[in-house]
């Protein structure tokens, strides 16, 4: 048996291509004591991983070039030198673009519970980043208005379904009549903008006749801009991400940044580690809701390894629908 790996080839300038990967074989890794051997079966695909590409500093430190892409996993003990784990075990793990990985940090997942790639999206990361961003920092109040961007996406989708179920409106802003209508159909959103479509500061207008009192932000760029028109006096800004400049040598600048002052608004950035300590209350809470039925999601799947580089230059061109994984095997 053999490991397989993507490794970082180069650092993009611009827009990520496939040639800014490369794909190695190498031998299997023997787990240590207090390791587990794990055969990885999912693969997460997120926007974040285009910062990671950079050697900018940011929040953690990026990837090395000739090192293992990072990235979350899902997978399946092989081999146990820690007794709190055996063979056949379920985990969620960090051990990146390769087929197999040792570690000693891992996290058991109930596969009766829910289906495993679920443990990546809407009962993982991107539904944990939605629930503290939206309770801690977005704190929707019944009757108010929440707009949320890349609203079919993995943390989109989770932000506009807690803010329904937490009595709040969810408005969704995505690309297309197809997202469009799946956010507001089957996740039962009340409105979505189709922001491909033009006139956005019109069809915002259209939607939040009241205004908006919470904005979860995805995207930034012109997407900010006009939403920031809209905010009501006090109202809350979530910066989750700003995919719209991930790929950028020249980043948008914000013209309507006056209104953060007129409104008085609060704005605050969120990464998902600053609650590490209470993923415990967030996980319960979103495997109740969806054990009722009530968090619905979707993934878009590549099948093989090899296609990780093509799924995560799709992904940042916004071609996902829903949660983009890579299944392994």
């Amino acid at each position: 048996m053999r490991n397989k790996c993507v490794l970082l080839a180069s650092r993009p300038s611009g827009w990520v291509s496939e040639a800014n990967f490369r794909v190695e074989e190498a031998p299997l890794p023997e787990p240590a004591q207090g390791e587990v051997l794990v055969r990885n079966l999912w693969l997460s695909l997120d926007p974040y991983m285009r910062g990671r590409m950079s050697d900018a500093k940011s929040y953690v430190k990026g990837v090395e070039l000739g090192e293992v892409m990072v990235g979350q996993t899902v997978g399946e003990v092989i081999a146990s030198q820690n007794e709190k784990f055996k063979e056949g075990d379920k985990v969620l793990t960090q051990l990146g673009w390769q087929l197999y990985g040792t570690t000693n940090e891992a996290m058991r997942v109930d596969e009766k519970r829910a289906p495993l790639s679920c443990y990546l999206g809407v009962l993982g990361m991107p539904g944990v980043t939605a629930y503290f961003g939206l309770k801690e920092i977005g704190q929707p109040k019944p009757g108010e208005t929440l707009v949320v961007s890349a609203a079919s996406g993995a943390v989109g989708s989770v932000v506009g379904q807690l803010a329904t179920i937490w009595g709040a409106r969810a408005v969704g802003i995505a690309g297309g009549p197809e997202k469009c209508a799946y956010v507001k159909d089957e996740l039962g959103f009340d409105a979505c903008i189709d922001y491909k479509a033009g006139n956005l500061a019109d069809a915002l207008k259209e939607a939040c006749p009241k205004g908006v009192d919470v904005y979860f932000d995805n995207v930034g760029g012109e997407i900010l801009d006009a939403v920031l028109a809209r905010m009501n006096l006090f109202g809350r800004l979530v910066v989750c991400g700003t995919i719209s400049d991930y790929n950028s040598s020249d980043p948008y600048r914000v013209r309507n940044w006056r209104a953060i002052l007129v409104n008085r608004l609060r704005v605050q950035g969120m990464i998902v580690f600053d609650w590490r300590d209470r993923y415990g209350e967030a996980l319960a809470a979103l495997a109740g809701y969806f054990g009722q039925g009530r968090l619905k999601y979707r993934e878009s799947v590549l099948e093989g390894l090899e296609n990780a580089p093509r799924g995560l230059v799709a992904l940042l061109k916004g071609e996902n629908f829903g949660k983009q994984l890579v299944k392994l095997a």
